[in-house]
């Protein structure tokens, strides 16, 4: 669960097009890789302005010429051989008019991996995969989140939950969700760092879960999540390459194993892929080569993950970080792509649990209830309807469904008297409002459950018997599910 949300202010570079509502400036592909021995590739651009502008940032990506005046034109990108043998990537800058921009991601990956190569291809197999993004996006009624589970390094019930039974997934399921994302770990399930071979018995336990679903009909989503920090963890040049050779060793066993499954079962490819600090061009750009070494590993494998419908996030899975610098990944199958992003928002009421320089915690949300205390100067309803709305015109509109992979408050329960009466009723509020609201803008909710009963705790059903030990807060976002329409 996102444990900082308070940098939304940071203004980042960006990697989309940043255009008026007037403008056309296009270019025909934003990412493009080469090989070792380097070579040429063309990019068209198309504008109505008076005159586009491109530079490189990199000496060994050249490009045929600096400016154009033609509507229609292109552009020779020669990169040279990469001698130094190991992965590296560019940024081309394309201005029109000294105002709108667009930025092209050169990527050069030749050195061979670090791992064996996991991928034993199978010819293409489309039976039972038929639902393209949008298709399979609408018939996710609601999504639930197995928390604090199987991403446990090392054992999953570390974390204070007991070992995920049937009797728990059939409880979700008897409520009226319809989804389940399960959060994994893998690294810490090797049985060999030096050749990232995931353990047998571990696959088979992940494939135990997702067959508690599957006996449900139930839509599933895995995906490689926090797993002790590798993957997630300050995305640098200096550690792309070592981080790619695990990503792409982990995704050819994961995706192979869960080959045959239907397209019940979706892939994500990370989780909360965050920096250290204020995040730079640098940050986005290695995160986008996690998202594209996921998308090609999978692809490889051939079979019916030739079509399966694959989920990539935006860079900490915030709503800004997507629309300002997400390019999405490049996929040999077209309209099988959807975006993930998180949703926290303002986390001085969904999860700060003491105050902080930035902010005080806060135990109500929406208009409504401030007559009853202090709420957040931001992140209330109109926040969230300008922040789906962005990713609404964003990705929606373009074909790319989004999966809100997680959102949620936690439960004070240490207040008590109106206190605790109002908290617990704003906080069904933000439930219901923001799974309609989600839905309405063509956006999947997943509400997350920790498993935890307890003051600051997430947790929906219990885990041991599946009891629900949050009814309030589950027919609010069941209700909130139950109004929202997707628009498509």
């Amino acid at each position: 669960m996102k444990k900082t949300l308070f940098f939304l202010f940071i203004i980042c570079y960006s990697f989309l097009n940043i255009t008026k509502a007037s403008s056309l400036f296009e270019v025909n592909q934003q990412i493009i890789h080469f090989t070792n021995t380097g070579g040429v590739s063309f990019v068209k651009i198309t504008m109505n302005g008076k005159q586009w502008t491109c530079s490189s940032n990199k000496e060994w990506c050249k490009i045929s010429k600096k400016s154009s005046s033609n509507p229609i034109d292109q552009v020779a990108v020669i990169v040279s051989s990469n001698d130094n043998k190991n992965s590296r990537s560019a940024q081309l800058l394309f201005v029109m008019d000294s105002v709108d921009t667009l930025r092209v991601l050169i990527l050069q990956t030749i050195r061979a991996s670090m791992y064996p190569n996991y991928c034993v291809s199978i010819p293409p197999d489309s039976s039972k995969m038929q639902s393209e993004a949008k298709q399979l996006a609408s018939k996710i009624f609601a999504g639930w989140n197995l928390g604090n589970s199987l991403e446990v390094p090392e054992n999953e019930t570390k974390w204070g939950n007991p070992k995920t039974t049937q009797r728990l997934i059939d409880a979700v399921k008897a409520s009226g969700i319809n989804a389940v994302r399960i959060p994994c770990a893998w690294d810490s399930y090797t049985e060999d760092e030096h050749t990232c071979k995931i353990s047998k018995w571990w696959l088979n336990r992940v494939k135990e879960v997702v067959d508690y679903c599957y006996k449900n009909n139930m839509y599933v989503i895995i995906n490689i999540h926090w797993d002790g920090g590798w993957l997630e963890n300050n995305p640098t040049y200096d550690k792309q390459e070592s981080v790619n050779d695990k990503q792409k060793a982990m995704w050819e066993q994961i995706a192979t194993f869960f080959r045959d499954y239907d397209e019940h079962l979706l892939f994500a490819g990370t989780n909360e892929v965050h920096s250290n600090g204020q995040a730079t061009a640098e940050n986005f750009e290695v995160e986008m080569s996690y998202n594209q070494t996921f998308i090609d590993a999978v692809r490889s494998t051939g079979g019916r993950n030739s079509f399966r419908n694959l989920i990539i996030q935006s860079f900490n899975t915030n709503i800004d970080q997507a629309v300002s610098n997400l390019i999405v990944s490049k996929d040999e199958i077209p309209n099988r792509l959807m975006i993930e992003v998180h949703y926290y928002d303002p986390w001085d009421f969904c999860g700060l649990e003491n105050d902080e320089s930035w902010a005080t915690v806060k135990h109500l949300w929406g208009k409504d209830f401030a007559q009853y205390g202090a709420i957040s100067s931001w992140g209330q309803e109109n926040h969230v309807v300008t922040q789906f709305q962005k990713m609404k015109s964003t990705f929606v509109d373009k074909g790319y469904p989004v999966i809100l992979g997680e959102y949620g408050a936690a439960r004070r329960s240490a207040l008590s008297g109106k206190q605790l009466k109002y908290h617990l009723e704003s906080r069904a509020h933000f439930f219901l409002y923001v799974a309609e609201q989600a839905k309405n803008f063509g956006i999947v909710p997943f509400i997350w459950d920790n498993g935890s009963g307890n003051n600051m705790g997430n947790g929906l059903f219990n885990r041991y018997d599946g009891t629900i030990i949050d009814d309030q807060a589950l027919k609010a976002y069941l209700m909130g599910a139950s109004a929202g329409k997707y628009p498509y």
